[in-house]
């Protein structure tokens, strides 16, 4: 028996967490999704690409909304099947983001003649390297399937609309000297030691927070690796600190950079820039985003972290982070989602994409 579309949308849920769906193993759920569509859902177009499933409405009307969700999990750790108990079911992607993906199915089905035109990309790969992301391939091989005026993207947000995403990158901050013996250290120029400059502008500085549309960005500037030495005997000549800044959107990757290398100006250090995403602004003032924020009762946050939002603010589409569940909970073993939560998303969504 196959998925039950029209159904309660947390027995949905729960036939979608009993498929397993680990990355790069997504095709038995695609193919589930897809005879779904096709015989629950005849208003939509269907394609398939790859392990991808895409649907959408051709109606004329005066707005599109896309509503995505990646269908992969990480690996089980034996907390598959779905167990239902006390108002909770637990399970392998309950919370990241079965749900989701069921509340976005089960509208796409059961909304007769919404507002909007709907548009539904149920992706695979969003657990791994980004690289093997199936929203990118889509970007890469069907990108007007991707033109919208709002994206909602059901990654687990406890019910709240969060919007936009901070930007992040990361910096190897380097410092030389010279090698010697440490018992004629005086011989020699500790690398290390160079670096306890760089650690003091870390403890000294103060993370800006931004408002935009609403919502409060803060940035964050930390160390996350120490690398120097060669042997408990020798004073190093080389050592790197890694530098990670999450920052707030309004900040492109090029300023982000050069207000890294402003913090640490001076201290004769090197740096290199090893890796970068963008961070996508909310655009709550969108109408079509505007609407949504309505519906859901003005509960809006900032994104803390980056997420595939970010994808569609590059294609100048407004994104924001909506589903049930706690993203705490993703990734554990003890994963699950509250239904009351499914409930109230599901809810909230055919409001709004009912008008």
């Amino acid at each position: 028996m196959g998925l039950d579309l029209h159904g309660d949308p947390v027995a949905l849920t729960a036939a979608l967490v009993d498929i397993p769906s680990e990355s790069r193993h997504e095709k038995r759920i695609a193919d589930e999704i897809e005879a779904a569509l096709r015989a629950q859902a005849p208003g939509f177009e269907v394609v398939r690409n790859g392990d991808a499933v895409l649907a959408r409405t051709n109606l004329g009307k005066p707005s599109r909304v896309l509503l995505a969700g990646h269908t992969d999990t990480v690996p089980a750790a034996d907390n598959v099947p779905s167990r239902l108990a006390d108002g909770v079911l637990h399970g392998c992607g309950t919370s990241d983001m079965k749900s989701g993906d069921a509340v976005f199915l089960h509208l796409a089905a059961t909304i007769a003649d919404p507002a909007h035109d709907i548009t539904l990309v149920m992706y695979d790969c969003e657990e791994i390297e980004a690289s093997a992301n199936g929203l990118g391939r889509i970007e890469r091989e069907l990108p007007e399937w991707l033109d919208a005026d709002v994206a909602i993207l059901g990654e687990p947000s406890g019910g709240y609309i969060e919007a936009g995403c901070q930007g992040t990158l990361r910096v190897l901050v380097s410092a030389s000297g010279t090698r010697s013996h440490s018992a004629r250290s005086w011989l020699g120029d500790n690398a290390i030691h160079k670096l306890a400059d760089v650690l003091a502008r870390l403890g000294q500085y103060r993370a800006r927070s931004v408002d935009i549309d609403g919502c409060v960005y803060r940035e964050g500037l930390s160390a996350v690796r120490i690398d120097g030495g060669i042997a408990g005997n020798v004073i190093p000549d080389a050592a790197t600190v890694t530098v990670n800044f999450r920052f707030a959107p309004d900040r492109s990757i090029e300023q982000a950079y050069e207000h890294v290398r402003e913090v640490f100006d001076g201290l004769g250090v090197g740096f290199d820039l090893t890796d970068s995403a963008p961070g996508a602004l909310p655009g709550l003032t969108r109408p079509a985003a505007a609407a949504l924020v309505d519906a859901a009762g003005g509960q809006v946050r900032a994104k803390y972290g980056w997420t595939d939002v970010a994808r569609f603010a590059a294609l100048g589409v407004p994104a924001v982070n909506y589903g049930p569940g706690d993203p705490n909970l993703a990734h554990r073993t003890d994963e699950r989602v509250e239904v009351e939560q499914i409930t109230a998303v599901a809810d909230t969504l055919r409001r709004y994409l009912s008008g």
